[in-house]
């Protein structure tokens, strides 16, 4: 009998399978962690919109980290849309009480339809209670901006931003370069003293359903198979990059649902994935 490394999600469920705790398990399953799930709310929602959202009791997402820590004791956890000051403070709450070894926030404000996923007043919760408690935080570049309560420019104040993220508690913070201008995609991975640069070329005119979510619980399921943060980067940012080049659609919708369609690479490999400096 063998035993993997398990990840637990803590984020909303789409009822269209493309993001949220449906992109995280699948994202797990390819690298091969076992995936649990403490869902925060249930989304109806298609490739196109996000049409209502129904917030869960706290009581019953306390229930579910709890019934998870105590039992499966997670390797990482991977932190998605919480909605609500509250449910932030009660998740970082409990993030205090079971001290994981890896979090990795992603911070899920605004989905890529256009709806509000984060309540206004819920943003310092998040930048107050959770960003100091990741091991890295996964903005992407709105979000970042959000996060610090200033407008943002480009690759070129990457160090005053890290010295504002420093400035607000956060170990580590993933930029994701979907939203700047470039032939190239450039993610970066910034920790007050050291900038890496993951590089790929962007693929023209692909939409992705679910990449911040995919890409965060990459991440985390790499440090729960014992890579270091700028490892698992590597590992998530390629697999995001593969899964957009086989993205399909499914009935009438865009090709925008990634596609996890190759055979993940051995351990032995994972480490060779890719281009950073």
């Amino acid at each position: 009998m063998s035993k993997r490394p398990s990840v637990l999600t803590i984020a909303g469920s789409d009822s269209g399978g493309g993001a949220g705790i449906q992109a995280d398990l699948k994202a797990f399953a390819f690298l091969g962690v076992h995936g649990a799930s403490a869902i925060t709310a249930i989304t109806a929602q298609n490739s196109r919109a996000v049409t209502s959202v129904l917030a869960l009791p706290d009581e019953i997402v306390a229930a579910q980290i709890d019934a998870v820590m105590s039992d499966l004791r997670p390797d990482a956890i991977k932190i998605g849309m919480l909605g609500t000051a509250r449910l932030a403070r009660l998740v970082a709450s409990k993030l205090r009480e079971w001290k994981p070894r890896h979090i990795v926030l992603d911070p899920v404000m605004i989905a890529s339809s256009g709806a509000r996923l984060l309540e206004e007043d819920a943003v310092a919760a998040l930048r107050d209670e959770l960003v100091p408690l990741a091991t890295v935080v996964t903005p992407n570049w709105p979000e970042a901006g959000i996060l610090l309560g200033r407008q943002l420019g480009g690759l070129d104040e990457v160090e005053s931003i890290a010295a504002s993220f420093g400035a607000i508690g956060a170990k580590r913070v993933l930029l994701k370069g979907g939203h700047l201008a470039g032939r190239m995609l450039v993610d970066v991975l910034i920790d007050g003293e050291q900038r890496i640069e993951y590089r790929h070329l962007r693929i023209e005119g692909a939409e992705g359903h679910g990449t911040g979510c995919a890409l965060a619980s990459a991440v985390a399921a790499g440090l729960a198979l014992g890579f270091s943060v700028e490892d698992a980067v590597r590992i998530a940012t390629d697999l995001i990059h593969r899964a957009l080049l086989e993205r399909y659609a499914v009935g009438a919708s865009k090709p925008v649902f990634l596609g996890f369609v190759a055979e993940p690479p051995p351990p032995e490999e994972r480490r060779k994935l890719g281009s950073h400096r």
